[in-house]
């Protein structure tokens, strides 16, 4: 079948499926389904502006909305993780996963699913040491901390992930796997992205949590997004044994949305002809998340997961067959994911702006229904139980950061840096550092625009289908229309051919063993975050 997979959405919905109509039009191609990398921004009104971590110049309603009250309905499946700028007080709502809107998926803070045999995962978030090891304790109303933190990956959702035994066809995460550039064309990368070299030398570029993942799961294909550029690569796993067969990743990073080209690819997966048209439940995934219910946190205590060092009485949490033939039972072997998306917020009206609407934590019927069906912990009702009975630990209020203004704790980690993207300046990328700093959260300076967007043009992108291969060319002959694109700011035309298919290889460069965090001069201090250094997708 035909995977679509986009980068950083940022809430253009009405250009991206636009975008797949006009590659059918052109190319007669249509995929099956679309996988979008994070930045999805369902924002659905004025107070989901007010959850996203931008600046109040960022924050436009786009179209997402429309799809949400039912005046548009996506036109292929789409299954989408989280990123950094997203409404986070939405997505919150469904920490296992649901629809946000007819026919878009929303994957939670770490799921797995099926899609005519297909196994799709994914991790929602971007990582950062200082907040991996807390529970998930945030809920709206956000402070200038927690709207931040909210989408911070916990290591309870890494760890969930490493129970899987069986093979994952397709992984998707926000910010890249740490080491990945070593697997691709690093020269080129550093030629259109220079200021990515210094994290690439000190291998502090990615996502500690989501290489460790990539090494342990070893998907056939994995796609992220975040850093506003296209690359690809090539992993071949080492093998634990004789007896296992080589298994090899293709990875693929996505540029962000229009007017950006290379924010989309168009590739063909192996699926299961049998298999029905409709979004299903992994059966594995779900015995795993029955198996670690109980390690669920809704504290800001930072702890380690269960591992075998002599401290807990148990540490391997993965499923036996009988586990997930017992899941099986429980569904009656009817896999499918019920289409009960319900609204639990009042749409935006582009005739009645308001702009002082506050957010509410809200417990969606949807988690309600799956976390009765599964037996599982409510993760916001346990908050607001917390809440209600004033312990403290679940409380909203803004409380006193124990941390330091970079968001660093004196606290001991499994990772010892805290980079989930760039220490250095990227210009593709939203500062929620800028001059002034951040804004009070109390007041909202929306600008909905989406009555009056840009005008779509038939030739405003660059779409291409994916050979087989998800090529990476040599040092010397990478793909040239990514450095023209580079140069340019940008094509406004779509190409009439399929990028051609090149010769996979590991490009040199030695995976550096260096973890420590170079300090780096800081000559204009406007350009980096104050506290938390998160990079728009």
């Amino acid at each position: 079948m035909k995977v679509a997979v986009a980068g950083c959405c940022h809430g253009a919905l009405d250009k991206m499926y636009e975008t797949l109509e006009l590659l059918q039009r052109r190319h007669n191609v249509r995929p099956d389904l679309l996988l979008c990398c994070g930045d999805f921004q369902a924002v659905r009104n004025e107070a989901d502006l007010r959850c996203m971590a931008v600046p109040a110049k960022y924050r436009h309603m786009q179209t997402f909305y429309r799809y949400y009250s039912g005046e548009k309905k996506a036109p292929v499946l789409t299954v989408f993780i989280g990123g950094n700028h997203e409404a986070s007080n939405h997505l919150q709502e469904l920490p296992y996963g649901g629809w946000v809107a007819p026919n878009i998926y929303y994957l939670g803070y770490a799921g797995v699913v099926r899609f005519r045999g297909v196994r799709i995962g994914g991790i929602s978030g971007i990582f950062k040491s200082h907040d991996y090891r807390k529970g998930h304790f945030e809920c709206p109303p956000y402070n200038q901390q927690t709207i931040r933190s909210a989408y911070h990956v916990r290591n309870i959702e890494v760890f969930k992930l490493k129970q899987l035994k069986r093979p994952i066809d397709i992984f998707m995460s926000h910010d890249w796997p740490r080491s990945i550039y070593h697997y691709g064309n690093k020269k080129q990368l550093l030629k259109m992205k220079s200021f990515f070299r210094q994290e690439v030398e000190s291998n502090t570029l990615g996502s500690p949590a989501a290489s460790e993942l990539l090494q342990h799961l070893k998907p056939s294909y994995w796609f992220s997004a975040h850093l506003h550029v296209k690359f690809a690569a090539f992993m071949q796993h080492e093998t634990s044994s004789k007896e296992e067969l080589p298994k090899a990743t293709k990875f693929l990073a996505l540029d962000k949305c229009l007017p950006h080209r290379d924010f989309l690819q168009i590739i063909d997966v192996e699926h299961d002809p049998n298999a029905g048209d409709s979004l299903e439940y992994d059966a594995e995934w779900i015995a795993i998340l029955k198996a670690t219910n109980s390690l669920i946190n809704v504290t800001q205590s930072t702890w380690n997961m269960p591992e075998k060092n002599g401290l807990h009485a148990k540490w391997d949490y993965s499923v036996t067959e009988e586990a997930i033939k017992e899941v099986l039972e429980e569904l009656n072997h009817d896999l499918k994911i019920p289409c009960n998306f319900t609204l639990t917020a009042a749409c935006y009206d582009p005739s009645k702006p308001q702009r002082n609407v506050e957010p509410v934590h809200t417990i969606n019927p949807q988690t309600t229904e799956f976390c009765a069906q599964f037996g599982l912990t409510d993760i916001n009702d346990r908050i607001q139980q917390a809440k209600e009975e004033g312990s403290g630990r679940g409380e909203c209020e803004e409380e006193e950061e124990e941390m330091d203004s970079t968001g660093s704790a004196e606290e001991p980690s499994e990772y010892n840096t805290d980079n989930s993207g760039l220490s250095s300046f990227n210009p593709d990328e939203i500062m929620l550092d800028e001059e002034g700093g951040d804004e009070d959260l109390s007041t909202c300076s929306v600008d909905p625009s989406p009555d009056h967007p840009p005008e779509f043009s038939t030739s405003f992108s660059d779409i291409r289908i994916m050979p087989d291969s998800m090529a990476v060319s040599s040092d010397d002959a990478m793909d040239s229309n990514n450095e023209e694109l580079e140069k340019s700011g940008g094509s406004t035309q779509v190409e009439e051919k399929s990028s051609t298919e090149r010769s996979l290889k590991r490009i040199g460069g030695d995976e550096n063993g260096n973890s420590g965090v170079k300090k780096i001069k800081r000559r204009n201090q406007a350009i980096y975050a104050a506290e938390d250094e998160d990079k728009t997708d």
